[in-house]
């Protein structure tokens, strides 16, 4: 039997080698928590073990509502939904100078916190405004940069599907708690991408856009309003209890579809490719919380999580262990997706939170909200990704202009740790804690 520091190195080392070797992410987090686990059961237990919580971690009624949404997100993505947010967008910061950018921004909080996905955000809306803005002399970079650092305010803005899978993972926290703790963040983060893109597009002399008239104006808001609804539906329907967050994400779908028919911007054909590809994403979804099932049950045997909080708290100020969760998150953030890093280290930080006497709806949304910027930087980061690959542009050209988003990024979420009612002030009002 391995002494909990020494099996954590060894689970630890084994996953990331694994992950170096090139190995998918869910079989390198299976393999290396079966290999640590032979060092407490025999092979036959370890591997009974290891099917049961693999069942078991995905027999949820809650889980349901994470392939919900993304059928609702593929859907909005090829049913027109993006232009008509992107317009909206447009006539809310076409006054700030850099309007564009200002439009990506506020269309990246619109349909991202309608989506749920930062990735789709990304690809969907910096599609559509890479060509304006280059059209209108923007720094491709920068423009790229841009769309980078606001995606991810879709996974904080409701519904999202981080949120529900740290609800599950830490054993029920309110989905309705953690959904309206994360508006004041989640637009907090989009406000300060705003920040630095106004003072960069200040500097550069980028032109204010072209108002239009009160008839143009009303004609774009009146087409974005049956999207916009959607929120006030799902969301408005979990808080005053009309329905649970799972049912809430099948109304999205059916919201989603039938906007989606109403516009007609979608072949029968894209409807059977959104099906597809929201399978698979599903399946690769589960399958990582599976394994991950796993990994949880044999770092609890081995009394890693006990070990990690006690070498933590031995700093007594709440304040420094505040520190030293965020800077191991960020760091986190670097090498390992969002999904799998939720699914290993709540279990970890929970009992942390609770020693320094931190909500968890707080610990909730300071968790997405960093592994969030964890998703922007190299060399894990997807909607870096997918942001360098929609503006067709290497890493290396958008890692500078992306710095100075980074930073202000990090001192929001300082704020956001540091001030607890920025996350559970609306909650409270709501009477949802």
């Amino acid at each position: 039997m391995l002494e909990p520091g020494f099996a954590a190195f060894v689970l630890f080392v084994l996953f990331f080698g694994l992950l170096a070797l090139g190995t998918p992410i869910s079989v390198a987090i299976g393999v290396s928590s079966i290999v640590t686990g032979l060092a407490y059961f025999p092979p036959d237990v370890i591997y009974f073990v290891a099917a049961q919580k693999m069942f078991s971690g995905i027999d949820s009624f809650t889980l349901l509502a994470i392939p919900f949404f993304i059928l609702a997100g593929n859907i909005m993505n090829k049913g027109g939904i993006a232009i008509r947010l992107i317009n909206l967008a447009k006539l809310v910061g076409g006054r700030l100078p850099g309007a564009l950018a200002h439009t990506n921004i506020i269309a990246n909080m619109l349909f991202g916190s309608i989506s749920g996905s930062s990735i789709a955000a990304a690809a969907a809306v910096g599609g559509t405004m890479g060509p304006l803005q280059k059209k209108e002399n923007y720094d491709p970079a920068f423009s790229a940069a841009v769309n980078i650092a606001s995606a991810p305010t879709g996974i904080l803005i409701p519904p999202s599907g981080p949120l529900i899978l740290f609800s599950l993972v830490s054993g029920g926290t309110s989905i309705s708690a953690l959904f309206v703790g994360g508006y004041v963040p989640g637009i907090l983060m989009g406000l300060s991408v705003m920040l630095v893109a106004g003072v960069i597009a200040h500097r550069r002399g980028y032109r204010i856009e072209r108002q239009p008239d009160m008839s143009e104006a009303m004609q774009i808001v009146i087409g974005a309003l049956p999207s916009l609804m959607m929120v006030v539906v799902v969301i408005g329907g979990i808080v005053i209890g009309a329905f649970t967050a799972t049912e809430g994400a099948a109304v999205a779908v059916l919201y989603s579809f039938g906007l989606s028919l109403f516009y007609r911007m979608a072949s029968w054909r894209e409807y059977a490719e959104v099906l597809c590809s929201s399978a698979v994403m599903t399946c690769a979804i589960l399958f990582l919380i599976a394994t991950s099932g796993i990994m949880s049950y044999v770092m609890t045997v081995a009394g890693i999580p006990d070990i990690i909080a006690e070498t933590i708290l031995t700093f007594d100020n709440p304040l420094i262990v505040l520190l030293i969760m965020n800077i191991s998150l960020l760091v986190i953030g670097f090498f390992m997706d969002l999904t799998p890093a939720v699914l290993i280290f709540t279990p970890i930080f929970l009992p942390i939170a609770g020693e320094i006497g931190m909500d968890p709806v707080q610990l909730g949304i300071m968790m997405i909200f960093n592994l969030g910027v964890g998703s922007m930087t190299p060399p894990v980061g997807s909607v870096l990704f997918v942001g360098c690959s929609v503006a067709n542009l290497r890493i290396e050209q958008v890692a500078k202009p992306l710095l100075p988003f980074l930073a202000v990024l990090v001192l929001s979420l300082m704020l956001v740790s540091y001030v607890p009612a920025l996350t559970l002030g609306l909650p409270r009002l709501f009477g949802l804690m």
